[in-house]
């Protein structure tokens, strides 16, 4: 939606209100305003550009608190350059984009140090809350160009470290011989999170169901009689395109339209891209399961729930 210029923004929406004195009901009403972006005139006057989506919301708004029992009063607004200057002022995000550019800058300083799938998951979550800021700045500034511009940097040298170019799923990891990943210590590194996870997942139901799948720090040496997944160097990780999960789809042949469908899944949260309904709830998932496992081992069963879960959600019958 195109954004009209501070200095020429002529009409705003003002809703004066009388707060519920409950406070539960006070704090759900503000916490509405602030999601919607409002400027604050003084206690209890809230302002915003006269845009169709605050046409909408606001009404709806006031009649939520007329029926808490608060009282409000919608009225709109012209102003002169002057004023409308003066409101603009309160609609400056400015602060918060210069926050996100440094943390944005500080996670370079991890780059070839921390595991890159943390930083990935990092320079998600900072997309999303530019993505939050951005949707309430009515006034765009260079400020926030600037943080457009440094959030792209960032996606894409993750992606790098994420993906290295020289690997290729159709040449290098391809299985020729399944046999030889039978009953097979698997192992990967630490911290585990979606594609390590759904990967482990993956070869513990379809590819190697009598392996071992083990984890360690970046510092120890993979045994040479061990199957290595989903860091740099693995005999399975990431290439330019997909993430280990995929990659082990595509190498074992794994064509069921349920694994895919979870591949999208994963993709997306280690590594964004297209966004997928379901990541959120995976992703909180995950977060849950994480918060909760007092140690790696009982992660992974966790999760291997959830993902049994999805699978049976996908899993359509061949038809007889």
């Amino acid at each position: 939606m195109a954004v009209t210029p501070a200095h020429k923004t002529s009409t705003w929406l003002v809703l004066v209100t009388q707060l519920p004195d409950e406070a539960n009901a006070r704090m759900r009403i503000l916490r509405m305003l602030e999601a919607m972006g409002c400027g604050v005139l003084r206690d209890s006057v809230f302002v915003l550009p006269d845009t169709q989506a605050a046409r909408q919301g606001l009404p709806k708004l006031g009649e939520h608190i007329s029926a808490n029992g608060g009282t409000q009063h919608l009225l709109n607004v012209q102003s002169d350059e002057a004023q409308s200057a003066a409101f603009s002022k309160l609609f400056n995000r400015d602060g918060r984009y210069v926050e996100l550019i440094k943390t944005l800058d500080g996670l370079r300083s991890g780059f070839g140090v921390t595991d890159p799938t943390s930083i990935s998951r990092t320079v998600i979550k900072l997309k999303r809350e530019f993505e939050d800021i951005a949707s309430m700045d009515f006034f765009p500034s260079e400020t926030r160009e600037r943080a457009e511009r440094t959030l792209a940097a960032a996606q894409s040298d993750v992606r790098k470290l994420l993906f290295p170019q020289t690997a290729d799923s159709s040449t290098t990891q391809r299985i020729t011989a399944r046999v030889k990943y039978f009953r097979r210590i698997w192992i990967t590194r630490m911290p585990l999170w979606a594609d390590r996870l759904a990967s482990a997942w993956l070869i513990r139901r379809f590819i190697d169901a009598e392996g071992t799948v083990l984890w360690g720090e970046r510092s120890q040496t993979v045994p040479e009689t061990a199957v290595s997944f989903g860091f740099e160097g693995a005999n399975f990780c990431n290439t330019a395109t997909q993430v280990t999960y995929e990659v082990l789809l595509e190498a074992f042949g794994l064509r069921d339209p349920a694994l895919k469908r979870i591949a999208g899944i994963i993709h997306a949260l280690d590594i964004g891209g297209a966004a997928v309904p379901e990541a959120a709830g995976v992703e909180s998932l995950l977060q849950g399961a994480q918060r909760r496992a007092p140690d790696e081992k009982t992660l992974l069963a966790e999760t291997e729930k959830t993902f049994d879960l999805l699978y049976d959600a996908y899993f359509e019958q061949p038809p007889k």
